[in-house]
């Protein structure tokens, strides 16, 4: 242990002593942990902003609005536009079987709404009460509504963040009523803030069951009786998305009379597609930065392989005068690879730090849209730290060892 000690200590003597070129070594290293961390985290903030924005929508949401179909049975050259109504609604949540949750929408957006304190003009959605199984709802205070309140056609609303500036302002929403077109209806509860500015649509709604909506709100278009603005769903399991979407496209299309493979039959917004499609974006993304990350390492690497080569031949004397003194081959192979571990180690560390001060920084910051603070990822940290530990040590051990094994006279006439 007193051995292993000593040449600890004469190491990092010999560091202290040739400091220009430990520096160099060193900034090498932190140079190539930071970047490849810093690219791959930059990569990773992407994919986590794109994860979260979709999050601020729902869980596995998928949008289908009517589009048009033939006028004549059979004819692809005219088309009409038609409506989803109440009872496609009723017969896809009856019959289909890939589905989790299910709702329609009917979305009028040109009631007003008045409280005691304030008026304003926002978008009102008819929704069922599993709305809140397929978007992002978080209702606090108060409460989401019910099946009875559904079923029961009761006068109750829940009222978007956005809408209490101009509706209640600094008073609770919750337990206070509110006229929508001159009706009255209490509100239940406040939808919070969605997203980090608050820019989701959702922030400026107010929803109110469905068969209520329709008894008291109907579309006002014609030939809109029973219509429906659109559906919103979830399938069972993302990976049944596409079985999902045919299914519900194959029940309505039966029920209009129209092939449901026609185009544009369907409006069709797949955020499980659209998922991975970004998903694929961002893996394309990783590999390029990985790769640049990688090609920064890798000139790294280089650097700390050609100092350690001429550190270690520029000593050849000094190590065939410590043989002469008595140095064995092992005491000498630990001096040359505890003086790489600790270079590597340490500016390795050094560069992680940074990488994590910079990272801490930037997350201080307002993030632009879509896009999350870069995260450093623990895999990568430790690749590249013993990526570039194994080249400076390999380095250092090889011309080391060559040195070594040369009876004393001969390694002191080197030049």
């Amino acid at each position: 242990m007193r051995t292993f000690l000593a040449i600890v200590k004469q190491s990092l003597s010999t560091l202290w002593a040739h400091k220009l070129r430990s520096f160099l070594t060193m900034f090498g290293i932190a140079w190539g942990v930071g970047s490849l961390l810093l690219l791959v985290g930059l990569g990773e903030g992407f994919r986590s902003g794109q994860d979260k924005q979709l999050a601020n929508l729902g869980q596995d949401i998928m949008f289908a609005f009517p589009g048009r179909i033939p006028a004549v049975e059979g004819s692809f050259q005219s088309g009409r536009p038609y409506n989803f109504t109440y009872d496609d609604y009723l017969a896809v949540r009856d019959q289909a079987k890939f589905l989790r949750a299910i709702s329609p929408v009917l979305n009028r957006e040109d009631i007003r709404a008045v409280s005691d304190y304030g008026s304003t003009n926002g978008q009102v959605f008819g929704v069922a009460p599993d709305y809140d199984r397929i978007r992002t709802v978080p209702v606090s205070p108060g409460r989401w509504f019910n099946d009875e309140d559904n079923s029961e056609h009761r006068r109750v609303a829940v009222v978007g963040w956005e809408l209490l500036k101009n509706t209640f302002p600094g008073r609770p929403a919750v337990g206070n009523s509110i006229l929508l077109n001159g009706i009255n209806f209490a509100v239940i509860g406040v939808i919070q803030k969605i997203g980090k500015e608050g820019n989701n649509g959702t922030n400026g709604r107010i929803f109110v069951p469905i068969e209520t909506m329709r008894m008291l709100f109907p579309l006002k278009a014609q030939n809109t009786e029973n219509a429906i603005s659109f559906i919103n769903y979830r399938p069972l399991t993302k990976e049944q998305h596409l079985v999902a979407k045919r299914e519900m496209h194959g029940i309505i299309g039966r029920r209009h009379g129209f092939d449901p493979k026609t185009e544009d039959a369907f409006q069709d917004w797949d955020t499980i597609e659209e998922s991975i499609r970004v998903g694929r974006i961002f893996d394309a993304m990783d590999w390029f930065l990985g790769v640049v990350g990688i090609v920064t390492l890798a000139l790294g690497a280089i650097g700390i392989i050609n100092i350690m080569l001429v550190s270690v031949t520029e000593r050849t004397k000094e190590i065939g005068l410590r043989k002469a003194l008595g140095a064995t081959y092992r005491n000498i192979l630990t001096q040359f690879f505890v003086e790489g571990a600790f270079l590597t180690a340490f500016s390795g560390g050094i560069g992680l730090a940074i990488s994590i001060a910079f990272v801490t920084l930037l997350a201080q910051l307002p993030a632009p849209e879509g896009f999350d603070t870069p995260r450093i990822v623990p895999s990568s940290a430790v690749a590249a730290i013993l990526s570039l530990a194994s080249a400076g040590i390999i380095a250092g051990l090889y011309p080391a060892r060559k040195a070594a094994l040369l009876p004393p006279v001969e390694a002191l006439r080197q030049e």
